[in-house]
C-alpha cells in the first residue's frame, strides 16, 4: 500500500502529505458544468482515508460551491484536513473580472469562508495574484491580523514575482508559494524556486501536467469549443511541436511501466523535499494512480534525459502561467 509522507510546510511550518488534492474541479470552472458531487465528496474522504490532508480551495471556485464541497467532505474530520484557501478573484457569469485585494473586502471574505467550509479556522489564507491595486503590505497585513484573530493559522501567497514574494515575507512570515510548475513550465528555477527556497518557504506545485499537455493523451488539433485554444501553445503549429515533444516523456512512461501523468507529477516530486505536488482529482479512481507517481524513482540518466528534453524554450508558446 502506497504511504504517503508528510513534509513541514515552510521552515518550522505545520505537517502536511506530500501529495496535495486540488479541488477546483469539483466545481464548475469558467461556465462548465459541475461533477457529481457524491463522487466529489467520496474523493476527499478516500483521500484523506490515504493520508492526503491538504485540500486546497478558493472562495471564487464555483461561487463559493468548492468551498461548501469540501465543508461536506470535512464535516466530522476537521482534524484529517489541512485547508488552504484562495482569495480575491471576482468572476461574473463565469467569466473574470478583476481582484479585490482590499483589507475591507478580505475580512469579508475569510468570514463567508469560515461559514461554507463549516470551521473555525483555515489553515493556510493566500491571496490568488497580487497586481499592485493595494500595496503588498496592506494585503498580507490584513491576513497577518486575521491570524492574530485565530481565523486564519498560516500565511500562503500565489502567483507572485520575487519582489512581491520577499515584500510579503517581510511583512509576515510566508509559509508557502503556491505556483505552476512542469516540465513544460520551468522559468521559475531561475528566481522564484531559489528565492522561496532561500527564505524557507514550502512550494504548492499545481499544473503538474501542464493543463493536460503532459498526459499523453491531447491530440492536434483540438476541438473548436476546447478552452486551450485560448493559449498560443495549444494552437496550430505550436501544438504540433509541442506534442513531439512530449512523445519522449510518453516513451519513458511506456518503458517504466507508467502513464506520462504519473511521470510528470514524479518529476515534479523530485525537485525537492519542500515541494508539494498539488493534483487535482475529482474521481476516486484517481487516486491509486496519483499516489503511485509518489513513489517512482527517476534515475539520473532519466531526470537528465527529462531535464535537457523539456529545457526552458523547449515548449513553444505560452499560457495563463506566463504573465
Amino acid at each position: 500500500m502506497t504511504t504517503i509522507t508528510k513534509i513541514n510546510l515552510g521552515k518550522n511550518g505545520p505537517l502536511v502529505s506530500k501529495l496535495g488534492l486540488g479541488c477546483m474541479r469539483m466545481s464548475s470552472v469558467w461556465g462548465g458544468l459541475a461533477n457529481d458531487e457524491n463522487e466529489s465528496i467520496a474523493t476527499i474522504q478516500s483521500a484523506l482515508d490515504s493520508g492526503i490532508n491538504f485540500l486546497n480551495t478558493g472562495d471564487f471556485y464555483g461561487h463559493g460551491h468548492n468551498e461548501m464541497l469540501v465543508g461536506k467532505a470535512i464535516k466530522g474530520r476537521r482534524d484529517d484536513a489541512f485547508v488552504s484557501v484562495k482569495f480575491g478573484a471576482i468572476f461574473h457569469n463565469g467569466q473574470w473580472i478583476g481582484l479585490d485585494l482590499r483589507p475591507v473586502a478580505i475580512k469579508n471574505f475569510v468570514n463567508y469562508s469560515l461559514v461554507r467550509l463549516g470551521i473555525e479556522t483555515i489553515d493556510l489564507y493566500q491571496p490568488c495574484r497580487l497586481d499592485g491595486s493595494v500595496p503588498v503590505e496592506d494585503v498580507i497585513g490584513t491576513v497577518a491580523d486575521l491570524i492574530k484573530e485565530g481565523k486564519v493559522r498560516h500565511l500562503g501567497v500565489s502567483e507572485i514575482t520575487v519582489d512581491q514574494l520577499r515584500e510579503a515575507n517581510r511583512v509576515y512570515p510566508v509559509s508557502a508559494l503556491e505556483i505552476g510548475y512542469s516540465l513544460a513550465d520551468r522559468q521559475i528555477e531561475s528566481d522564484l524556486l531559489p528565492t522561496a527556497k532561500e527564505l524557507g518557504i514550502g512550494v504548492v506545485a499545481f499544473a503538474n501536467t501542464a493543463e493536460g499537455l503532459l498526459t499523453g493523451e491531447m491530440k492536434a488539433p483540438l476541438s473548436a469549443d476546447d478552452y486551450h485554444n485560448h493559449f498560443s501553445r495549444f494552437q496550430g503549429d505550436n501544438l504540433i511541436k509541442n506534442l513531439e515533444t512530449v512523445e519522449v516523456l510518453k516513451q519513458m512512461a511506456k518503458e517504466k511501466g507508467y502513464t506520462p501523468t504519473q511521470l510528470a507529477i514524479a518529476w515534479v516530486n523530485a525537485q525537492g523535499d519542500h515541494i508539494m505536488p498539488l493534483v487535482s482529482m475529482s474521481r476516486r479512481s484517481r487516486l491509486p494512480e496519483n499516489m503511485e507517481a509518489m513513489e517512482i524513482q527517476l534515475t539520473a540518466g532519466e531526470m537528465d534525459m527529462l531535464n535537457t528534453h523539456f529545457a526552458p524554450g523547449s515548449i513553444l508558446g505560452g499560457t495563463y502561467l506566463q504573465r
